[in-house]
């Protein structure tokens, strides 16, 4: 999904990672010692902190100064482990991909009823969103206003993934079931729930973390996926 490709940082972040450098560079010219985390855990700790900023309702667009004093660093040491603030995003983002996807290989492999497959599918990713609000406000885009569109497009690109999973679930459903057009009847079904998903994840975020995305989470599903559907 992603190119490995490194990343060009934008005018704007290569102004401020210069500028950075030489603000410690200059606090640091007396050659005292200075404590540096292992190896990776500044990385997460930075991604740590990001996601935890965008977990205040109501947060404004974060920059990489106030990602840096919330870390009580530099924004120069940002740098040395992002080359901008879209690679940070993209950092959450993968968690998300590598959390989310990781949960529906495992249904895939665990639950051989594609329609209950299918309704688990929808409470893990709700689940997810809740127990985690500032990736949810990544998911449904509001972090990502302001940002480098290719932030946005690759989380559409996770929903048209998630929308293809429950196709493949509905489809089966729909031949178990004898339906004469199981593809059609599975594209159209996949997208409405998909649609559901995304609007709960939304409220969620839009409600200041106040109304829960699993909200009657039961009536809905009987409502998008029956139990007696097949």
């Amino acid at each position: 999904m992603t190119s490995n490709a490194p990343e060009s940082p934008s005018p704007e972040d290569q102004a401020a990672r210069e500028a950075a450098e030489a603000i410690e560079a200059a606090a640091h010219a007396d050659g005292g010692p200075r404590k540096r985390p292992k190896p990776g855990e500044r990385r997460v700790q930075i991604l740590q902190a990001l996601a935890t900023m965008l977990e205040q309702p109501g947060a404004e667009r974060i920059t990489t100064a106030a990602l840096a004093a919330r870390l009580e660093v530099s924004e120069a040491a940002l740098y040395r482990h992002f080359a901008s603030k879209a690679q940070m995003f993209e950092g959450l983002i993968e968690f998300i991909e590598q959390s989310v996807f990781g949960l529906i290989n495992q249904l895939g492999e665990r639950e051989p009823d594609p329609n209950a497959r299918s309704r688990k599918l929808v409470t893990l990713l709700l689940q997810f969103g809740e127990k985690n609000p500032g990736m949810t406000r990544v998911m449904v885009g509001d972090a990502l206003v302001f940002e480098n569109e290719r932030l946005q497009q690759r989380m559409n690109l996770f929903f048209d993934k998630i929308e293809s999973a429950l196709r493949q679930n509905l489809r089966e459903t729909s031949v178990l079931a004898g339906a004469s057009t199981p593809t059609v009847d599975a594209q159209a079904d996949a997208s409405v729930i998909t649609a559901f998903c995304v609007g709960r994840l939304q409220r969620f975020a839009r409600s200041g973390f106040k109304r829960s995305p699993g909200e009657n989470l039961e009536h809905s599903l009987a409502l998008l996926l029956p139990i007696g559907r097949l």
